[in-house]
């Protein structure tokens, strides 16, 4: 890899300066507040930006990490060696007829709450979930019954040449809390989605009885990366947690929490070190009291600290 000031320069040629940072420190950017520091953090404004990241990325052998607010996600301590691309600005939301079209770095509340305001009905399920529209074609967000693959119709991605492709739903391959973007190593840009018309009122009255159950039920006063794993077949994750009398314990500044066993909450400061080793407990002891594998649902990415 070329050096740091070479790279930079290369950068600057591709995105507007302002959108370049240098040994950024990524906990400000994410939803968890972990994670140590990327070499090069860009934000692109185009689609042609991103394209042209990649290409640059592909022609000059240098590491490439896409990354969107985190709130699924914990970076180690170690930070991110390369260029990490993050598409907030890309945060448009637009609707003609029964679609819905939102940009990758919007988030997919403000898409449900789009949908709302025309009075389309489908992404109601997706009012309390606090990823982008990117990350939840990623891992094929849901909640409450429903899912992107019941309304998705549509993505425009770069691939990881840099071309700008066109994929169906159907060639995503989504599934539960999975898709194949990471294995053919997409980047979303934009979703449609397809909805049906409804009555604003029974929309807005869903939605507002999902909060009330999420606001109720989920530790959203502390930082979290959300649901910690995936449902393991037959179980509850969160039940078998509580069964395994976990909840409150901590580990550093992370503590499994007493709202919701299957979250893990940032409660004071927390280091990545410190989640991953609490994650790590929990799997160990619901393993050893129930025989059951749990499988992480958020992702782990990064370098440990020295």
């Amino acid at each position: 890899m070329e050096t740091k000031e070479k790279i930079y320069n290369k950068l600057l040629k591709l995105v507007k300066k302002d959108n370049v940072k240098v040994n950024e420190r990524l906990k400000d950017h994410l939803y968890t507040k972990l994670g140590g520091k990327a070499d090069f953090f860009i934000t692109p404004t185009t689609f042609q930006e991103v394209q042209n990241v990649v290409k640059l990325s592909n022609e000059d052998n240098i590491p490439f990490t896409l990354l969107g607010n985190g709130s699924n996600l914990i970076i180690k301590d170690g930070g991110i060696r390369g260029i990490v691309i993050n598409l907030k600005h890309l945060n448009d939301i637009s609707s003609e007829g029964n679609t819905v079209v939102a940009q990758s770095g919007a988030r997919i509340i403000d898409a449900s709450r789009h949908a709302l305001k025309q009075s389309l009905s489908g992404l109601e399920f997706a009012c309390g979930i606090p990823g982008t529209v990117g990350g939840a074609l990623y891992m094929n967000a849901g909640a409450y019954g429903g899912e992107i693959k019941d309304v998705l119709d549509y993505a425009y991605v770069v691939d990881k040449e840099g071309n700008l492709v066109k994929r169906l739903a159907s060639e995503l391959n989504l599934d539960y809390r999975t898709s194949n973007i990471p294995e053919n190593g997409d980047i979303v840009l934009e979703a449609t989605f397809n909805l049906k018309p409804a009555s604003y009122e029974d929309i807005k009255a869903t939605m507002d009885d999902l909060t009330f159950k999420r606001e109720s039920k989920q530790p959203l006063e502390y930082p979290s990366c959300g649901s910690v794993f995936k449902r393991p077949p037959g179980y509850f994750a969160g039940k078998l947690i509580q069964d395994s009398k976990l909840q409150g314990t901590n580990i550093g500044g992370a503590e499994v929490s007493t709202k919701h066993a299957g979250f893990i909450v940032n409660k004071n400061n927390a280091s990545t070190t410190d989640y991953i080793s609490l994650i790590e407990h929990v799997q160990r002891t619901v393993k050893d009291k129930f025989g059951v594998d749990l499988e992480r649902e958020v992702r782990i990415i990064g370098e440990d600290s020295d």
